[in-house]
């Protein structure tokens, strides 16, 4: 059987974990849409075949904000994980409330950057 120590111990690292990962993501994600963009506007990537909607600015700026939608994901689960886990004090869940809160806007905006219309609107074809 696990000890409360080591149990804490799993879940900070995990929490870690979780945090490295999303930074990650949001770094790589980065340089992808950098790279793809660069690619584009010299005319050797692949970006330029697609429809107009994915000229190079559309495309960069979709693949990063998709990037920094997933990071944040991952940094949300961290703050999470530490809060439940290993820190469940009041002061930790009003940060997390508010970091939770903070992050849902930042998808919201992200979200109408990315696709051009609100979450719960349907699709561009949609109707």
């Amino acid at each position: 059987m696990l000890t409360d120590s080591a149990i804490l111990s799993i879940a900070a690292t995990a929490a870690h974990g979780f945090e490295l990962a999303g930074i990650a993501i949001i770094i790589v994600g980065s340089l992808v849409a950098g790279a793809q963009f660069a690619l584009a506007v010299t005319g050797t990537g692949s970006i330029l075949s697609q429809p107009p909607d994915l000229a190079p600015v559309p495309a960069f700026r979709r693949t990063l904000g998709r990037s920094i939608l997933t990071g944040l994901e991952m940094l949300v689960a961290a703050d999470i994980i530490l809060t439940v886990g290993v820190e469940p004090t009041v002061r930790s869940v009003l940060v997390l409330g508010g970091i939770v809160l903070i992050r849902t806007f930042l998808s919201f905006s992200l979200e109408v950057e990315i696709e051009g219309r609100w979450p719960w609107q349907g699709g561009r074809g949609d109707s």
